[in-house]
């Protein structure tokens, strides 16, 4: 395997993951399937991977996420409450945020009231999401352990986690195939007219991998991108109050905090957020690419020869950190996103082409045609949530041993939320203690949205 990204500010990006005619993923992918069942996630043809796209996209329409951001907008209201019930004391954001997060992506993928945020019975379901991932990654990464069948192994050992967990997405699947095509928006009701006959086995049927792809991606990820908002924020008195300062001063009420042209408008939000994303991808691993079998020319991308069967790829973190490309690389900087407003033309064209190399670099989502489908979900997601906890909330690190914990001591990075890769990222805290704000009411504005 060659892993390929440039010291200087060349980016090889485009010729890897917008070369479509040329490069595709890796069978690495293809590793991650079972019964020879392919999502849009894991399907390496070209033509089969567009044809999914293409049926998948339908759910992250302008139109299907107009429709469901009620149903989103109902699991951060259980959020906010919750927040309130635990006013002044620590709350562990990884936890809260992840178990938001799967809420309202079985919402998404199934219209299935999940209900981690306020039941115990199915918080198992964030933990063997990140198994899922795990067991995943060692074959990703070490192909070789696939062919002398490790995956049997995990699969003995955390049978019972397993098993728990793909009986419950079962049911999820089978409690709404049960009800109208359009019963409920979303993710089953926008692709239902396209779907072929259901499989004769529930575990290898359309919807049960596109669900799969949709629960166990979409929870985890939006999750870590959240909480390292959250993170940055807290340590950043600056950041912070610039960024409360724009939402309180954007919206009349809290009712008002939905999409549309004020949220949109809310440029300082999306920087924080790319911000978080660009310090902390959740995605941190190596996203393999191979040459495509029936392309016979060389492959030369950004000066380099691939020989013909490796894998390479760009490691986002690693981009993401680039001081040639991303000046101060381990600073939370949202300003960094936001256009220049120098009024020197000289000055305001070279932060404009800096600024444009940092938007070409920036590929937390990844970027051409194999890109996350649910980016515009997960910045309606990411705002929401901070729109909405700045506006009926001020909040700081905890104090004491919890305020520390999410921190990269260990690497001399204290500022740096710490992250482990397991394909996606795990990650513990940060703790954060919530302030209600005495010249709004939560209960008030829940009340209205009832």
């Amino acid at each position: 395997m060659a892993q390929i990204w440039n010291l200087d500010a060349k980016l090889p990006l485009k010729g890897i993951y917008q070369n479509d005619d040329r490069v595709t993923k890796a069978f690495t992918y293809e590793l991650l399937t079972r019964n020879g069942v392919y999502s849009v996630f894991n399907t390496l043809d070209r033509d089969l991977h567009r044809a999914k796209r293409k049926l998948v996209g339908h759910a992250f329409s302008e139109r299907s996420i107009r429709a469901f951001e009620p149903a989103l907008i109902q699991q951060v209201d259980v959020y906010l409450k919750q927040l309130l019930e635990s006013s002044r004391k620590p709350v562990n954001m990884t936890q809260k945020l992840g178990h938001l997060a799967v809420d309202i992506v079985a919402q998404l993928a199934l219209g299935y009231d999940l209900e981690t945020q306020i039941r115990e019975d199915n918080r198992f379901f964030p933990r063997a999401m990140t198994l899922s991932f795990f067991v995943g990654n060692i074959s990703h990464h070490f192909p070789i352990f696939h062919k002398v069948h490790t995956n049997m192994v995990f699969d003995y050992i955390f049978y019972a986690t397993r098993e728990r967990f793909i009986r419950l997405i079962e049911k999820m699947v089978r409690s709404r195939l049960a009800l109208d095509k359009h019963a409920k928006p979303d993710f089953y009701s926008s692709v239902a007219h396209a779907l072929p006959s259901e499989a004769a086995k529930m575990r290898d049927s359309v919807v049960w991998k596109e669900a799969m792809v949709f629960l166990v991606a979409g929870g985890d990820t939006v999750a870590t991108a959240m909480t390292a908002a959250f993170f940055y924020l807290s340590r950043d008195p600056a950041c912070y109050a610039r960024l409360a300062k724009e939402i309180r001063s954007t919206f009349a009420n809290g009712n008002d905090i939905k999409s549309g042209p004020q949220l949109g408008s809310c440029q300082y939000l999306r920087a924080c957020i790319d911000e978080a994303l660009r310090m902390s991808p959740p995605v941190s691993a190596n996203l393999w690419r191979q040459q495509v079998a029936t392309d016979e020319e060389p492959l030369v991308i950004d000066g380099h020869y691939i020989p013909r069967g490796t894998l390479f790829g760009v490691n986002i973190y690693s981009l993401s950190h680039n001081a040639a490309i991303f000046p101060e690389p381990f600073t939370f900087k949202p300003e960094r996103w936001l256009p220049s407003s120098t009024a020197d033309p000289k000055a305001a064209e070279a932060d404009e082409a800096a600024r444009k190399l940092m938007l070409d670099a920036f590929a937390s989502f990844s970027i051409g045609p194999r890109n996350c489908v649910g980016k515009p979900l997960a910045y309606l997601e990411t705002s929401l949530v901070l729109a909405k906890s700045l506006w009926y909330f001020d909040f700081e690190a905890a104090s004491g041993p919890l305020g520390s914990v999410g921190e990269c001591k260990d690497r001399g990075r204290p500022g740096e939320f710490y992250m482990e890769d397991v394909f996606s990222s795990t990650h513990d805290g940060p703790f954060i203690v919530f302030h209600p704000r005495e010249s709004v009411s939560l209960e008030k504005d829940l009340d209205t949205r009832a």
